[in-house]
């Protein structure tokens, strides 16, 4: 507010007069767009009391009373909601209807509660933390892998997510830090003295960042970590929310503007319906301010320490990411995070688009440059994966990896894949899910009667459905997960191996 009234000041009387009736016209017609879209239905405006939140970090401090007021919430959830939601034909895709095809309390495990794989013989620890409006699910796959590689593996609820998306109306990003923080408190009473390790997906690679930023400043003046906030031996971050359209800047009027009486439908920035079982279909506007919020924070304060130098200290950094992505900045992950690193084993493993000759001339020309900004650039501190075309007259597909303040890749490294004849990129959501997901993979299982989302494609006239042609179009599993898997298991080795040498060197001084 601040802020326009210095704008309008500039302006004079009738330019700041003209400049107002314009922002309030924008707003009015934004207003009536939303109002004459989908209404919102009881999971849009339940209210769960039993939901955990940074005001109960003082009462609510171990993983077995989360689990039991997740336990509660859950409880909550049936009866304020799926006892009052009808079921019948009519309902066969709604998450909330009982006993309906995306029904998520039919399938065994309910992947949006808090699970634990605790391997015969651990050798350390792994925190899931998935992004916002999804649940566990995200990170199953990479979970089950690690845990079959002897790691114990915590993947995380967040607060306000798995249940209703009304969740996603009051949820802060406070919540969810006081959450990463009981996680890692548990896997560190668990595995003492073993390595940890956070993967984090979207916005949980926000929180993973936050997390290792509080346990590398809760270190005392000799260096030594605070036992209650262990510093983890490495992170992997998947698709990060490092930096998100500035659009989220507004969303603050949004929320004060979705207060008023007959305005509730402004708190959303999307109502669809709900017939994904592990994810919400609907997103707020809260939702985009507190991962705006977390974003300005963490930036901010490395920007901070890199003042003072290159950042050292900070956790061996796997990320992961596509060189186009709709709802996160990749050239934020480089800026704002990996290039103000010291060269301490951190790596950026990117996606390239398909470059396939017939393909190329359909993109945006301005699409896709960060891969040509980073391939020559030999002051980077990091190291470089960049999965591309072998050629632009071929499908198949490469990985050429560049060393850290190195002017050239390598060393490049036939995969066994190639680009599916439907895909042009990689996007967001669909890094972590491999092709053969039950839910988002590129065929549906066999003999199952459960509602499957992966190569959706319905033909038809336009304006018919009530889902959006660009969700149907967005690739929801990953080509090369198992490239990336294999990559992400053998980091995250590395990283163990790294931190437990750096602990008996400074045992041993």
């Amino acid at each position: 507010m601040r802020r326009t009234l210095r704008i309008l000041k500039r302006l004079g009387a009738w330019g700041g007069i003209a400049l107002l009736g314009f922002l309030i016209g924008v707003i009015v017609l934004y207003v009536l767009w939303v109002r004459s879209g989908p209404q919102t239905q009881l999971w849009h405006d339940v209210e769960l009391e039993q939901e955990f939140s940074a005001d109960r970090a003082d009462t609510i401090n171990d993983l077995g009373q989360y689990l039991a007021l997740e336990e509660r919430v859950f409880r909550e959830l049936d009866e304020k909601v799926y006892a009052h939601t009808p079921t019948g034909p009519d309902q066969a895709l709604n998450r909330f209807s009982t006993g309906s095809g995306s029904d998520p309390r039919a399938r065994e495990p309910n992947w949006n509660r808090t699970f634990e794989l605790i391997p015969p013989q651990p050798r350390g620890g792994v925190l899931l933390l998935h992004g916002m409006s999804d649940g566990p699910y995200s990170l199953r796959a990479l979970g089950l892998a690690m845990a079959e590689q002897g790691y114990q593996v915590l993947g995380l609820r967040m607060p306000g997510h798995g249940t209703a998306p009304a969740g996603l109306l009051s949820v802060t990003w406070e919540d969810m830090a006081a959450a990463t923080r009981l996680g890692m408190a548990h896997l560190a009473e668990q595995r003492a003295g073993q390595p940890l390790h956070i993967v984090g997906y979207s916005t949980g690679a926000a929180l993973a960042v936050d997390y290792a930023l509080e346990a590398m400043a809760a270190r005392d003046a000799e260096g030594q970590e605070d036992a209650r906030v262990p510093v983890p031996a490495g992170l992997v971050l998947v698709s990060p929310a490092i930096g998100i359209t500035p659009a989220a800047a507004v969303t603050p009027w949004l929320v004060r503007l979705s207060r008023l009486p007959g305005l509730e439908q402004v708190a959303w920035t999307t109502l669809l319906p709900e017939f994904d079982p592990f994810n919400y279909n609907a997103f707020s506007a809260n939702a985009s301010l507190q991962v705006h919020r977390m974003t300005r924070s963490a930036t901010a304060r490395l920007q901070r320490l890199a003042r003072q130098g290159p950042i050292r200290g900070f956790p061996s950094t796997l990320v992961l990411l596509t060189e186009v992505d709709a709802t996160v900045s990749p050239d934020a992950a480089v800026d704002n995070l990996l290039g103000l690193l010291a060269a301490e084993g951190h790596e950026l493993f990117l996606y390239d688009l398909n470059r396939l000759g017939v393909v190329s001339p359909l993109l945006v020309a301005d699409t896709a440059q960060l891969n040509q900004r980073l391939l020559g650039d030999d002051r980077l501190p990091f190291a470089l994966t960049l999965i591309t075309n072998a050629a632009a007259d071929t499908r198949a597909v490469v990985a050429r990896r560049k060393p850290p303040f190195s002017p050239a890749p390598t060393e490049t490294e036939a995969l066994d894949a190639q680009w599916p004849e439907d895909t042009i990129s990689l996007s967001h959501v669909d890094l972590p899910f491999p092709p053969d997901d039950p839910l988002y993979g590129r065929y549906p299982p066999k003999d199952s009667h459960e509602v499957f989302l992966g190569q959706a494609a319905f033909r038809g006239e336009r304006g018919v459905l009530k889902i959006p042609a660009q969700w149907l179009l967005r690739l929801r599993h990953n080509p090369f997960y198992d490239y990336q898997e294999r990559r992400v298991l053998s980091w995250i080795d590395e990283a163990s191996r790294r931190a437990t040498r750096s602990e008996a060197q400074s045992s041993e001084n």
